[in-house]
């Protein structure tokens, strides 16, 4: 079956997060992703032009796929502390979000690279802005105490990320188990509960 342009776009970017995630990416090549669908260098090039734009549109297609998750979790009909509690269990590193090898690598990426930086900048910002308006909306409903949810949004993710971190680049250096614990009582602390009411929040 003929793929559109769009569908086959799709398809390359996924063979190419596919392949960062792998490979890494500085070692990655459009070779490699073209030989994982088993098409030409050139057709890879025809959609890209080159690898930097490649990486780029991989990664920006990564965090979207993230955020439109979070979207959809921040969207529920349910409490504020539900909805923050399951994006943040569903955003560490202990739960089922993105690979985090692949943001590992974009983030050391964009170190040298201006376009990679403004994606994984972007999506720290948008995840922030997401998490902090939720916070905004438990406490106008009263569900909980937060003088700061920007300064809170920022805290849980400098957690989050650095807990990625241990757990991926350093096995056996904190358990999934003692990494969750953490997670769940800065969130209670930094919301003025006992941890008890906040995992009675997930029954």
């Amino acid at each position: 079956m003929r793929l559109s342009v769009a569908e086959r776009r799709e398809e390359l970017l996924r063979a190419a997060v596919e392949q960062i995630e792998a490979r890494g990416v500085a070692a990655v090549r459009i070779a490699d992703v073209a030989s994982a669908l088993g098409v030409s260098n050139a057709l890879v090039l025809y959609h890209f032009a080159t690898k930097e734009k490649l990486v780029a549109a991989a990664f920006t297609h990564a965090a979207e796929g993230d955020l439109d998750r979070l979207r959809r979790i921040l969207g529920r009909r349910t409490t504020a502390l539900r909805r923050l509690r399951a994006a943040v269990r569903w955003y560490a590193p202990t739960g089922q979000a993105k690979g985090w090898r692949l943001w590992i690598e974009g983030w050391a990426a964009a170190l040298r690279e201006p376009a990679l930086q403004e994606v994984t900048r972007n999506l720290d910002r948008r995840w922030k802005a997401a998490i902090a308006e939720v916070i905004a909306e438990g406490v106008a409903a009263d569900e909980f105490r937060c003088p700061d949810p920007a300064g809170t949004a920022l805290h849980l993710t400098a957690l989050l990320d650095g807990l990625a971190v241990q757990l991926t680049s350093y096995p056996g250096a904190v358990s999934r188990a003692r990494a969750q614990e953490w997670v769940d009582e800065t969130l209670a602390r930094e919301l003025g509960l006992e941890r008890e009411a906040l995992t009675a929040s997930a029954r």
